[in-house]
């Protein structure tokens, strides 16, 4: 059975670990991606604040002195999406472009890529190489109008986050 220090510890780990993974955080973010734990995270993000190991500005974390000069917002926004996903997750992590993140859940990899307004073709041209055994994409739209400039192949889904970090999702018909 593990002490009540062990899970803190294992918690707070994880914590540090998203939020320097993902170089900024917002905290309903972090409460998501631990579901049945919101208590307990709060407590480690005010207790890890304190301690000077992160720093919250303007409602993001960070880790401690290593504040980006540019917030990712779009990986910010991807960071709604794979929340949705908190109670199937089994690993997520940082992608390389034009991947956000990628993320197994229920055995499934996923790749979140963020469709900025404006680089659809881009993306497309991108994207539109044929794989061996390609994941699953999730596409995230600035604009729900974006989805009919979009030609890629191998997408599951599409979606937009609204400031409030609720996820839509749509399909291209």
């Amino acid at each position: 059975m593990k002490t009540r220090a062990q899970i803190y510890n294992q918690e707070a780990a994880g914590l540090l670990r998203d939020i320097s993974m993902y170089k900024a955080l917002r905290e309903g973010q972090l409460l998501r991606l631990y579901p049945g734990k919101e208590s307990v995270v709060r407590n480690l993000l005010a207790y890890l604040v304190k301690q000077g190991r992160i720093t919250c500005e303007d409602g993001l974390y960070f880790i401690a002195h290593a504040k980006p000069d540019n917030v990712d917002w779009g990986l910010l926004d991807a960071a709604w999406v794979l929340a949705d996903f908190s109670d199937q997750l089994e690993y997520h992590a940082v992608g390389d472009y034009p991947v956000k993140i990628i993320f197994s859940a229920d055995g499934v990899v996923y790749e979140i890529v963020h469709a900025e307004s404006g680089r659809e073709a881009l993306l497309s041209y991108i994207m539109g190489q044929e794989r061996k055994d390609p994941p699953h994409y999730i596409v995230l739209v600035d604009d729900v109008k974006q989805i009919a400039d979009l030609d890629l192949p191998h997408v599951n889904g599409y979606c937009t986050v609204s400031p409030d970090g609720t996820v839509q999702y749509y399909q291209k018909n």
